[in-house]
């Protein structure tokens, strides 16, 4: 286990930097001129090339780079170019609430997801089966920024239940944040819900068939043993894989969604950045993101020698 963890570690290493690349050399065909926009509306030519040098923008495109990733080296992602603040400080600030929106709707897909598709692989062509699967289409139809509406629209404003847009932090109200936050996530988690329901009934349908559960059955092992011990487990390795990949992009931000609830997430920021040309907080944020999914990916690995011992050797 602690091998197959080193060499994934190792592996980190250079793709991380061909990340870096790609980020760093996308950056530069992006329209307009970062030294243009800092230097104000009156173009003054000697505040812009005063703020070529201060960037090193006047320099060749590989020496910018080395400033920038030594920069990143030692925890320093730039300063936004509009609002003149460290953009680690602005990823600091937003992330945690993408975060908690990411992590309860990931909780709400799992729990409907896994449990849905378990019951329709079990209950196969059974009204259960039929039900779970006109979920999963519901759900994979549903666009999300009409789901949102339609959910304000009744829980805010017919019912006046839960707050209709805003966000409020854990350590302030941790009551008044599962109420602003408790309908985007179910917005976020009903489509991922959706996918993984198909996914995990795929999988367990599978499973169900292979040799080893016939064999746990004639032995004589309880019904329920045999699907979540046996069965299940080992159905577990493709929900495992979507999992993270939809983990990873409810963390790098669901635009519409906070959008549509005033979420003031990682989405939001990325957004305002790219309308505004901030450059600087364009390249952390999506660095931060591919970090994110490789790091998530990681976890997946490991998950995967955890769930299914075969692997382990």
């Amino acid at each position: 286990m602690l091998s197959f963890l080193g060499k994934r570690l190792l592996q980190l290493v250079p793709t991380l930097f061909f990340v870096s690349v790609i980020i760093f050399l996308l950056q530069h065909l992006l329209p307009g001129d970062p030294a243009l926009v800092m230097a104000g509306e009156e173009k003054d030519p000697q505040v812009i090339e005063e703020v070529r040098r201060q960037y090193h923008l006047d320099q060749p495109i590989p020496i910018q780079y080395v400033y920038w990733v030594s920069g990143v080296l030692r925890g320093d992602l730039g300063e936004s170019l509009r609002i003149k603040q460290p953009v680690l400080d602005l990823v600091l600030q937003k992330l945690p609430v993408t975060i908690q929106l990411a992590t309860m709707a990931m909780a709400i897909a799992l729990v409907i997801g896994v449990a849905a598709g378990v019951v329709a692989a079990v209950k196969k062509d059974s009204a259960w089966d039929y039900a779970a699967n006109a979920f999963a289409l519901w759900g994979i139809s549903t666009p999300n920024f009409w789901l949102g509406i339609m959910l304000i629209f009744l829980f805010s404003v017919r019912l006046g239940w839960l707050p209709a847009s805003g966000y409020v932090p854990l350590s302030e109200d941790w009551r008044a944040s599962l109420a602003a936050t408790i309908m985007p996530a179910f917005v976020l988690g009903n489509a991922i819900a959706a996918i993984l329901m198909r996914h995990t009934r795929s999988a367990m349908l599978s499973v169900l068939e292979s040799d080893y559960v016939r064999t746990a059955r004639a032995k004589g092992l309880p019904e329920r043993t045999v699907i979540l011990k046996h069965a299940m487990r080992n159905a577990l390795t493709p929900v495992i894989t979507l999992g993270a990949l939809e983990l990873g992009t409810l963390l790098s931000g669901a635009v519409l969604t906070e959008q549509i609830f005033s979420i003031p997430g990682f989405g939001k920021l990325i957004v305002d950045a790219v309308f505004n040309r901030d450059y600087a907080v364009v390249q952390g944020v999506v660095l931060v993101t591919a970090t994110i999914y490789i790091v998530l990916n990681l976890l997946a690995d490991i998950a995967y020698v955890l769930v299914n011992p075969r692997l382990r050797t």
